[in-house]
């Protein structure tokens, strides 16, 4: 990951699609003409009800900077239509969960937050958004498989955020350096990423970027690698499965292959890595392979253009068995706490909003983010980038977008995003193959995972002690949220 943290939003303009103003008449209409129940959403905004409206937004500063602008003049923009005062505050990801919790303790704040994983942790002091995911999927058709394990709690029936979109975590790879290893079209399986990655390192003195640190991205590599082992830390579920039977055998295995792919191919620097650090470390050319989305190929296209050249893309790696799923990589998961009052239902306008616009997110993020609605029709007006021929869905601009990539620089080879239009078949959520519940998101904030890896690597306890001591940690966890009623399993 990488960006910075804005510590004032912006001002500015955006163009908006024909949703811009919807009132009881075009609601009607619109849902007529789409085939979706006719009945008014107690959320939809009338000019009435717009008066003296405000909307405080919170959200993470996006990795492609340039989308925050876009964003809060698109937000604002909406906001100005609509009779209602918007604001919107950027904060750095990693500050998010202690804000929503500070403000959650403080019974005010911002009517509207994106979290990512961990929004299932506040779900007891959030509004539930079944009516506004039920009208979206109702308007766009079913959403993107992982949606709905990231933002609904089986247990207690409630859909406590909004996930409006997802972000794809390929391998992003230095082309020149495989191709002189041998493996020109960069590592298909983990054992791939060793023995090249190894010998990468060497032979040409650069190392592969893979974190054992307490924070995001050494989490997601560290469940990378265990879901391609054939293991995981819970079952469908939710109980805990990652000292059990065969997966013990499959966690030890995979814990082992974390502490060679240290010792052969990664430098101790990783244990200290921050969510920037792999980012950085490939445009600075010191890492050969790292696992992340495609805003370290974006940072390197201003910033180095001669190593964004040679970086490509591969899907998840494969394990021992063929088994190969990478994590989203960030989410976008509104809530809307219950202290919002009133400003709830303008919340739930301005999201309806933003998906019936989802076009222009995707194109503003320079295709850092998918939609969760892949079926939803690209709005129609006035659009800030070049008409793509014959593209009616969001799906056809993926497609479009990822085999000809509107971002690429002049001389860049073709088809770099092409590996991507994949993604959903090998992309899973933290709770794979269950739901990411509150529990699963607090053992992905405790860092329990890379914990257990990174302490093995460091030779500070034998790999099957350490197996069994998270999975004591996990449990401990996942019973304090069964005891709240938030948890399913035993």
């Amino acid at each position: 990951m990488c960006g910075t943290k804005h510590e004032q939003y912006h001002r500015g303009e955006a163009r908006t699609g024909k949703d811009a103003r919807i009132t009881r008449r075009t609601f009607v209409a619109a849902g007529s003409a789409l085939g979706v129940a006719t009945a008014v959403a107690p959320w939809v905004i009338t000019s009435a009800r717009a008066q003296d409206k405000t909307l405080r937004i919170l959200q993470w500063s996006h990795f492609v900077p340039s989308y925050d602008t876009w964003f809060d003049a698109f937000a604002k923009k909406w906001g100005e239509e609509n009779g209602v005062q918007v604001s919107v505050d950027y904060i750095n990801i990693a500050d998010l969960a202690a804000t929503t919790a500070s403000e959650i303790s403080a019974g005010s704040g911002h009517h509207l937050i994106e979290l990512g994983p961990e929004a299932a942790q506040f779900e007891p002091s959030l509004i539930d958004m079944a009516d506004i995911n039920q009208e979206m999927a109702s308007r766009y058709g079913k959403p993107f498989g992982v949606a709905e394990r990231v933002s609904y709690n089986p247990v207690t029936k409630k859909h406590y955020a909004f996930c409006h979109g997802w972000t794809i975590d390929p391998g992003d790879y230095r082309k020149s350096l495989w191709e002189k290893a041998g493996m020109a079209d960069g590592p298909v399986t983990w054992e791939d990423l060793l023995n090249v990655g190894a010998k990468i390192k060497d032979e040409q003195g650069v190392q592969v970027g893979i974190g054992l640190s307490q924070e995001i991205d050494s989490n997601m590599a560290a469940r990378a690698v265990l879901w391609s082992f054939d293991t995981s830390l819970q079952d469908e579920d939710g109980t805990i499965v990652l000292d059990q039977g065969e997966n013990l055998k499959r966690t030890i295995d995979a814990v082992k292959y974390m502490k060679s792919l240290y010792d052969r191919a990664l430098t101790p620097e990783v244990f200290s890595w921050n969510a920037a650090s792999n980012n950085q470390a490939l445009i600075a050319g010191r890492a050969s392979y790292i696992l992340n989305s495609i805003s370290a190929y974006r940072s390197a296209q201003e910033a180095r253009p001669d190593i964004a050249k040679d970086i490509f893309f591969t899907p998840a790696l494969k394990g021992p068995g063929g088994t190969g799923w990478g994590n989203v990589h960030v989410l976008y998961n509104y809530v809307i706490p219950a202290f919002a009052g009133d400003s709830a239902d303008t919340a739930k306008q301005f999201i309806a909003h933003l998906v019936a616009n989802y076009d222009e997110a995707m194109y503003q993020s320079k295709l850092y983010n998918s939609p969760s609605f892949p079926e939803a029709p690209i709005a129609s007006g006035q659009r800030s980038y070049p008409a793509v021929s014959e593209a009616k869905s969001l799906n056809d601009l993926t497609e479009a977008w990822f085999e000809n990539d509107p971002f690429k620089l002049e001389d860049e080879a073709e088809g770099k995003l092409r590996v991507l239009k994949s993604a959903a078949e090998w992309t899973t959520n933290l709770g794979h193959p269950g739901y990411a519940n509150p529990a699963i998101g607090e053992v992905f904030s405790t860092f329990v995972i890379p914990n257990m890896m990174a302490n093995v690597a460091r030779g500070q306890i034998a790999p099957e002690e350490a197996v069994k001591d998270a999975a004591a940690q996990i449990r401990k966890v996942f019973e304090a949220w069964r005891k709240r009623g938030l948890v399913q399993g035993g």
